[in-house]
């Protein structure tokens, strides 16, 4: 396996006007038959802002996808900044990700699951997280992914203060347990879906801890304990592969709570002054037709919507 092919930014921009047009398209197909059979209303009451949604996800990937690819940054600088970063662990006396990595090193079964749960893990999680908390959790859905958008952004930001993985510095002893076993997701550098000298801050430990922290906050079930270990889990995985640095993952957990806090603090003044992220033009137009009412432009979000909205609050 040498580097994963994900999708790429202009497919994801396709996607993103695709599903752009399905909203728009339903919006008017609803608006145009508000006496058309229920089953059918209901789906498209459905599928308009789930498309809408998608549309968002989409667009905010391909960004994602484009910011990596831009000619800004030089990797001089990037070893070295490594070697200073070890060197401050030191200071801090954190464990070393070497002594991680010598444990398992001579079990075979244990690299081969530390690897693929490093290569397999990280991005299905995140998107069955997004769906479970959407399609069960609608009311808690948009804190927790503008937390993610605001914590990816961030990490797009410092990505441009190049620091080497440990897996780059032979001379410490680390190595590349993802190529050593045949899982390499990344491939050569310059190569493959990531930028192997981004290492600070961790997109996979910022990603996990969306997960973990986001079921463990919204879900009362008993099992949101088992998903909480998503996150420690990931931490040890991205240090014993040699992928991350402690601190890596600890910028990463600040920025998804200072992500998260913003959001807090911002979207009820939003709301109160009425300039609230627009979600429901689609909606609009179709509850407009239903009502006899004229479609408004813009819809705030709520900050606390009724418990009668129909969504459920059980996992």
């Amino acid at each position: 396996m040498d580097g994963l092919q994900w999708v790429t930014w202009d497919q994801a921009t396709i996607g993103a006007i695709v599903s752009v047009c399905v909203a728009f398209a339903a919006a008017r197909w609803r608006a145009a038959h508000p006496d058309g059979q229920r089953h059918v209303a209901r789906a498209l009451d459905a599928v308009i802002p789930a498309a809408r949604e998608l549309s968002f996800v989409a667009a905010i990937y391909a960004i994602w996808r484009v910011a990596r690819t831009l000619p800004l940054t030089q990797d001089e600088g990037a070893l070295e900044r490594a070697r200073t970063l070890a060197r401050i662990q030191d200071w801090f006396f954190l464990p070393t990700e070497l002594s991680i990595q010598q444990w398992i090193v001579d079990h075979e079964t244990l690299v081969e699951w530390t690897a693929g749960y490093y290569a397999v893990v990280h991005v299905p999680s995140l998107i069955a997280f997004l769906i479970w908390l959407w399609v069960r959790h609608r009311d808690d859905y948009r804190h927790w992914r503008t937390g993610l958008a605001l914590l990816t952004a961030a990490c797009l930001v410092i990505r441009f203060f190049r620091v080497a993985p440990p897996r780059f510095l032979p001379e410490l002893g680390f190595v590349d347990l993802s190529e050593r076993v045949g899982m390499n997701v990344y491939g050569p550098v310059g190569t493959g879906v990531s930028d192997q000298f981004a290492a600070m801050p961790s997109i996979h430990v910022g990603w996990a801890a969306v997960v973990a922290l986001g079921v463990f906050r919204v879900s009362p079930s008993r099992w949101r304990w088992l998903i909480v270990l998503h996150l420690p889990v990931t931490m040890w995985v991205v240090a014993a592969t040699g992928h991350h640095w402690w601190l890596d993952g600890i910028v990463a957990l600040v920025l998804l709570w200072a992500g998260l806090a913003l959001d807090t603090r911002l979207r009820p003044a939003l709301a109160g002054a009425g300039l609230a992220v627009p979600v429901s033009v689609f909606d609009g137009a179709a509850t407009a037709a239903s009502t006899g009412a004229a479609a408004p432009a813009l819809v705030p979000v709520p900050v606390n919507p009724p418990a009668e909205s129909g969504v459920s609050r059980r996992p």
